[in-house]
């Protein structure tokens, strides 16, 4: 039984580049060759599990092999398969990794239905497709471990992987839509798989990188952002790798710029003086807080930290939780407030926030170092974000921040000199524009002096 016997196959055959092809039907041989109980891939053999494990068992966890090697039990090759139970035929091989590799939607639900629960038809609950996830999150970390992707990050010196895997994997379940009775059907995993493109990502990884499929065509993806000048030796970083897989495509510029540790309690001490110091014209930030009751959460700032009474940043800031729930909340378009920073005045707040209105932040680090709040119910207004700490005045364990972006430059032929009482004061100005005064004096600043 050969492939040019199934229309199936060859149709599937041909998503592949022409030097590709031997490729993928050389997987059938290979995994032939490498177990004990197989021989020459010839007509007639099959596939068993027993075959997947020693070119997979050093990346992916035992019910991950038998997740995989469910997929391609269930597939149709258009000929007839072997018996349930007798193995995977070469056909059902071909058909499987032209599915996961170059499949839509639509094909990739009932493969993914099968690693889920066993069968290709029919519903599976919520807590499968999870714990299928949890299986496939950890497949992908240990690829990136084994194959020295990390980008200078450091495993043993960050948070624990495994709660990062069951983190990540519940926040990328909580993007399915099922039914009442918490079920999903095929269609409702096609829904998913589409709007969700990190799952087809994910398992496209774990099959070129365990069956050792090499196209041309689709090097392996960039699952973390580098990091430079860390002094690990002396840090527990609060993120951990899959936290860190799902917030860098969330910035603007995800993957190419690098991660830089601009500040952390743990190296610095607790000073809201130095935080100041550290982001204030660094460009973007991501800052990472733990309170005292283990809630982890964050923000992302678009723009180097300016000290002023007024809000700053843009709609492309967004707040983030970690723990206990992973999960992202962008602008709601309701007002401005993305950014705030202030020292050392009097009539406004000190302290740092994102999000909400003074007093009711969706993100607050008062300049009293230690204490800090998230004041949001029942949503933050910027944000959409709900309480992200604890409790609602939370104090503060421990506080990172990253630089993640190009610092602005310096900019030329910046003039010195106060032009408006608003110069002088930007108290003032702060204050006008919370009162909704128009501030004409904007346009009535004094001439530049001739100094020529």
């Amino acid at each position: 039984m050969g492939n040019t016997d199934s229309v199936v196959v060859q149709k599937r055959l041909a998503r592949f580049r022409p030097e590709e092809r031997p490729v993928v039907e050389g997987v059938f041989d290979r995994l032939h060759g490498a177990s004990p109980a197989g021989g020459a891939g010839k007509a007639g053999k099959v596939l068993t599990l027993g075959m997947l494990k020693p070119c997979m068992g050093n990346i992916a966890s035992d019910s991950m092999i038998k997740r995989v090697y469910a997929g391609m039990c269930s597939m149709d090759p258009g000929v007839a398969p072997p018996p349930p139970g007798a193995g995977v035929s070469r056909e059902q091989l071909v058909v499987f990794l032209a599915d996961v590799l170059r499949g839509t939607a639509e094909e990739r639900a009932p493969l993914f239905m099968a690693m889920a629960q066993g069968t290709g038809t029919g519903v599976a609950t919520c807590d499968q497709i999870i714990e299928f996830l949890q299986d496939l999150v950890s497949a992908v970390v240990q690829i990136i471990i084994q194959k020295s992707r990390l980008q200078g990050w450091k495993p043993e010196r960050m948070a624990d992987v495994s709660i990062g895997v069951k983190l990540l994997a519940e926040q990328m379940s909580s993007e399915l839509k099922p039914s009442d009775q918490r079920t999903c059907d095929v269609p409702c995993l096609e829904d998913w798989l589409f709007r969700v493109s990190n799952v087809a990502m994910y398992m496209d990884l774990l099959i070129g990188e365990g069956l050792n499929v090499g196209l041309t065509s689709r090097p392996p993806p960039t699952l973390l952002p580098p990091c430079w000048e860390t002094p690990w030796e002396k840090l527990r970083c609060l993120l951990d790798l899959p936290v860190l897989m799902f917030l860098t495509p969330q910035l603007p510029d995800g993957y190419n710029i690098p991660w830089k540790l601009l500040f952390s309690t743990q190296l610095h001490g607790e000073s809201f003086t130095k935080i100041v110091g550290s982001c204030k014209g660094r460009g973007p930030t991501v800052l990472l807080i733990k309170d005292t009751k283990g809630h982890i959460f964050g923000g992302f700032a678009s723009h180097g930290w300016e000290v002023k009474p007024q809000f700053q940043g843009d709609s492309r800031c967004f707040l983030f939780s970690v723990f206990p729930c992973l999960r992202v909340y962008t602008c709601t378009g309701y007002n401005q407030h993305y950014m705030y920073l202030n020292q050392g005045q009097q009539t406004m707040p000190n302290g740092l926030g994102m999000g909400g209105q003074h007093g009711y932040f969706g993100l607050w680090l008062d300049s009293d170092f230690g204490r800090g709040h998230s004041r949001a119910r029942p949503r933050c207004t910027t944000y959409g974000s709900p309480q992200l700490s604890a409790e609602e005045d939370f104090t503060l364990d421990s506080l990172e921040v990253w630089g993640v972006g190009k610092p602005p430059e310096e900019e030329e032929g910046a003039t010195g000199g106060k032009r408006s009482i608003l110069d002088a004061d930007p108290e003032v100005q702060a204050m006008m524009e919370m009162a909704g005064k128009t501030l004409h004096s904007q346009g009535l600043r004094e001439p530049e002096e001739n100094n020529g």
